[in-house]
């Protein structure tokens, strides 16, 4: 049987981000690649656009599915002797608050560091 490679997609400009990465790749089994989002050139129709990258997680599964948010998380670190602890956070009854705290984060994550940057406004601050 071929080696079945997930794909996962992360913001190498995110120090929680890249520190996670940094980890994934030393206890990984080998079966997990790593495309940096911002290494990441032309408009190939199968990948999401740049700022849905980096508004949340993605994997590509080696089926071709994309796995986003806490799911993609949870199959990325499935690639490694940890996976086990990550499991119950796909629960039916611990999945929706879960993701919902995941989601909270990454939107936070995402304003922070890209609403200015790529020019769009934040409406928080206004009247």
């Amino acid at each position: 049987m071929a080696p079945r490679y997930d794909t996962l997609f992360y913001d190498s400009h995110c120090p929680l981000c890249a520190r996670e990465i940094r980890t994934l790749r030393k206890l990984q089994n080998g079966n997990l690649i790593f495309a940096d989002i911002h290494e990441q050139h032309g408009n190939n129709s199968q990948v999401p656009g740049h700022e849905e990258l980096l508004r949340r997680l993605h994997l590509l599964a080696w089926s071709g599915e994309w796995v986003t948010g806490l799911e993609a998380t949870a199959r990325a670190w499935s690639h490694t002797a940890l996976g086990f602890l990550f499991k119950p956070l796909l629960w039916p009854m611990v999945f929706p608050i879960a993701s919902r705290i995941y989601e909270n984060w990454a939107d936070r994550r995402y304003e922070r560091k890209y609403t200015c940057a790529l020019g769009a406004n934040d409406h928080r601050h206004q009247p």
